[in-house]
């Protein structure tokens, strides 16, 4: 198996004789990185506050609706 040393060699000897096809789809997959980069970090209070209305409604303390329920809802106020 090749170290990230000698796959960071041969991509840079590639990159310097490949076509402009190529070029391209490095590029594509350079930017779709970056924007992976991007997304917003979901700060705690959001995963603690799903945590909470979990466990509400484990014990049966929510109203829950069906699938069907919110769909007639939805299309009343359509």
């Amino acid at each position: 198996m090749e170290s990230t040393v000698d796959i960071r060699k041969r991509i840079h000897e590639f990159i310097d004789i490949a076509d402009d096809r190529i070029l391209r789809i490095i590029n594509g997959i350079i930017d779709v990185e970056e924007q992976e980069d991007n997304y917003p970090i979901v700060p705690d209070y959001v995963y603690e506050r799903i945590e909470e209305e979990h466990k509400k409604y484990l014990r049966g303390e929510l109203k829950t609706s069906s699938w069907d329920e919110v769909k007639e809802r939805l299309m009343k106020k359509l």
